[in-house]
């Protein structure tokens, strides 16, 4: 099964500060990667757990004694760690949002290159899809998804576009969503417009911001005192709350004082933010968005 380079490989998992007979975690396994990378650098004594919900990344599975690849969502890290027998461990990696194979899948409906069924499911037992979104939503919840999470401002005239439509007739696939809006499509910025449309309705398909803020909350309890979290996020969306829980440990307003007036934060942030290089993204386009945060837990 093909999966592409991951984003960041050495840069990512850098960040980590390997030693030898820790204890890691590779939430977003994918086609293997990070955790093959991080394998190389453990000893005989170190141990590597990975989650994907996915069940096509099962067949990408490293047959090492040291590796454990977990089938299941990593909003459910602490309880699978705890099943695992693991408490606490020395490091976190995480590679948000589609991996390359997802999108390259026509039937998965990912992608705006193909006319799939509408579906976006990154869990393939999931019950909630993108035909649901879009054939079920009400006028004003459908307008809060594309709002929020493609942040389009005409987001009110898209939902009642898709409203008005599907009294007619379901839309059951990406040509006649496409269809559908094709009036908010200009020609010079089609390809944006519908990539922050599909954007909104996956987000919305795999409840993607509430998994990431329940991961990053329970990272914080299961990392050990110096512990690494190392984190890629592709959107704005995700990065703001990636870079507000590193900063402060919370994903609004501003953490608690101590007695002499600092601020008190749970995470060291470790150097500055990562981007690919320009030779990384002419060979992996999807790296082009990509934005590496590093932290430790104090």
């Amino acid at each position: 099964m093909e999966y592409h380079n991951p984003v960041l490989r050495k840069e990512t998992v850098d960040g980590l500060n390997i030693c030898p007979d820790g204890v890691y975690v590779d939430v977003t396994f994918g086609g293997g990667g990070h955790s093959r990378e991080i394998l190389s650098r453990l000893g005989k004594n170190g141990k590597l757990f990975a989650f994907d919900q996915d069940t096509d990344a099962l067949h990408n599975t490293i047959d090492d004694d040291r590796f454990v690849l977990i089938n299941e969502n990593f909003r459910f890290i602490k309880r699978f760690l705890r099943f695992h027998g693991v408490k606490e461990v020395d490091g976190i990696l995480a590679d948000l949002g589609v991996s390359s194979h997802q999108f390259d899948v026509a039937e998965r409906g990912f992608s705006t290159r193909f006319d799939a069924e509408l579906d976006m499911r990154m869990d393939q037992n999931g019950s909630l899809s993108a035909f649901h979104v879009v054939n079920e939503y009400t006028e004003e919840a459908l307008s809060k998804v594309f709002f929020q999470y493609g942040e389009l401002k005409n987001a009110r005239a898209l939902a009642n576009a898709i409203i008005t439509a599907r009294t007619e007739k379901k839309i059951k696939n990406s040509e006649q969503l496409k269809h559908v809006l094709a009036r908010f499509l200009p020609a010079h910025k089609s390809n944006k417009i519908l990539a922050q449309i599909y954007q909104a309705i996956r987000i919305e398909v795999n409840q993607e911001i509430d998994v990431l803020k329940e991961f990053l909350e329970q990272s914080l309890e299961i990392l050990k005192p110096n512990g690494r979290l190392s984190v890629i996020s592709y959107h704005s969306l995700e990065d703001r709350l990636v870079k507000r829980f590193m900063k402060n440990g919370l994903f609004d307003g501003e953490p608690e004082r101590d007695f002499f007036g600092n601020f008190n934060v749970p995470f060291q942030t470790i150097g500055k933010l990562i981007v690919p290089s320009d030779a990384e993204i002419a060979i992996n386009n999807r790296a082009r968005s990509a934005k590496l945060r590093i932290a430790a837990k104090k």
